[in-house]
């Protein structure tokens, strides 16, 4: 019996992650993390729309605002700009360090606790921002580190099943396993309308325009979706 937990942030790859998870287990259990993010109410407000679609056996909602406190991103430290996107390979302000690892590690001990063997986490190395800790090396190692500071009956698997795949790629996946784009969220900067400026917006757009489908959600700015 397969019974996992799935991270969800409310954003579109974790909502695809999930329709992967809810089609290969038996059960799924859903985790989402309020870290003190700009878009927080946002993003909860997909989270539980998402959670209303999949209906997991439970959640968990976490707080962890002392990310906020610790700062050092522009999406939880207001007197940092969230840039607009400008093409660079460099890793962007809107990073939060090591944010992935306090994820997976929470995610952990409720796994150890409801004898969950598995954990689904959608981050995307190609084609995304370049986090540092969206590496599959990353989740690999955090495995290991897993495996060895807990019961020794304990056996959890970290899934990654989107990390490799292009935006585009998983939007046309995501629309072949049913999931409900038009509930996720990815804006960095609003509550209410996507600003189509930012970093996660100019990904989403882009890999929708590469998928020939219209994004479901409304934009503040006019995009021309090249579709008939």
């Amino acid at each position: 019996m397969n019974k996992a937990i799935v991270l969800v942030s409310g954003g579109m790859d974790s909502l695809v992650t999930a329709a992967i998870a809810k089609k290969e287990c038996d059960e799924i259990y859903f985790m989402h993390l309020n870290y003190g993010q700009r878009t927080e109410v946002r993003e909860l407000r997909s989270f539980r729309k998402m959670k209303d679609f999949f209906k997991p056996k439970d959640v968990l909602i976490v707080d962890v605002s002392y990310l906020k406190d610790i700062g050092g991103s522009s999406l939880t430290d207001e007197n940092m700009e969230i840039k607009d996107f400008d093409g660079s390979n460099e890793v962007p302000t809107s990073y939060v360090p090591f944010r992935n690892a306090h994820l997976i590690t929470i995610a952990a001990s409720w796994a150890e606790v409801i004898g969950a063997n598995r954990i689904y986490i959608g981050a995307v190395k190609e084609d995304s921002s370049g986090y540092p800790d969206c590496r599959e090396s990353f989740y690999k190692a955090i495995g290991k580190a897993i495996d060895l500071g807990t019961k020794d009956e304990t056996e959890i698997e970290i899934i990654t099943p989107i990390i490799h795949k292009k935006k585009s790629e998983i939007i046309k996946l995501g629309v072949k396993l049913g999931a409900p784009l038009e509930l996720s969220w990815s804006c960095y900067k609003n509550n209410n309308i996507a600003c189509g400026k930012c970093d996660s917006c100019m990904l989403r757009i882009n890999a929708f325009k590469k998928a020939g489908i219209r994004d479901p959600i409304p934009y503040e700015i006019e995009i021309d979706w090249g579709i008939n």
